[in-house]
């Protein structure tokens, strides 16, 4: 699948945003979309839980996903820009979960401008919050993981209403948001997704 978009008169690695609250299938689908399209996904959330839990930077971003809270914005960027030269990014990538911030959006603009890179879509995958609840406990129960209890899965859906949902704003005055209903089948949402990016992307 051609993974170069035309922009303004010109070609341009394809870049495509996925924003959705915790548990609303974002992995899932960048994984099975990355290797359609053949692009490289892009997850800080694995990226922020990659970094040696024992190191100072470790302790640091541990600190904030166990309160079900953001890494900072700067620490973020940092981790981002790093990824984004590596060279399976040069035909195009997934941002799975980021931008989560205004000031990370305007940011990926700046560095996007200066590289002559343009996103061109952002999916925003949208489903019920108490499904999305039932969704993460279980998960927390299948995965053993210890950020997702009760409380830490309700402060992080709080935050991604206070952070990242004006994100969106941001975006859709931009012309870029295609929602999609991610209470569909698995396959549906892909389906969906694909069709959209086909339009818009390819």
């Amino acid at each position: 699948m051609q993974a170069f978009v035309l922009i303004d008169g010109g070609m341009c690695a394809m870049r495509i945003v996925f924003i959705g609250p915790p548990g609303v299938g974002k992995g899932t689908q960048c994984k099975r979309l990355a290797a359609h399209f053949k692009i490289a996904h892009l997850s800080t959330g694995e990226m922020l839980r990659s970094v040696d839990k024992e190191s100072a930077l470790g302790l640091l971003i541990g600190s904030y996903i166990d309160a079900g809270g953001l890494a900072p914005d700067n620490l973020v960027m940092r981790i981002v820009r790093k990824r984004l030269v590596a060279d399976d990014c040069k035909n195009g990538c997934l941002f799975d979960g980021f931008p989560r911030t205004l000031v990370q959006a305007e940011s990926l603009d700046q560095y996007m401008a200066t590289s002559g890179d343009k996103l061109c879509i952002v999916i925003s995958l949208e489903a019920d919050t108490t499904e999305l609840i039932d969704r993460l406990l279980k998960r927390a129960e299948q995965e053993s993981r210890v950020d997702d209890t009760a409380e830490t899965i309700q402060r992080r859906l709080e935050v991604f209403r206070e952070k990242t949902a004006p994100v969106l704003d941001y975006y859709a005055a931009q012309g870029l948001v295609q929602p999609i209903d991610a209470m569909q089948s698995p396959d549906t949402i892909f389906n969906s997704i694909c069709g959209q990016i086909s339009r818009r992307c390819v």
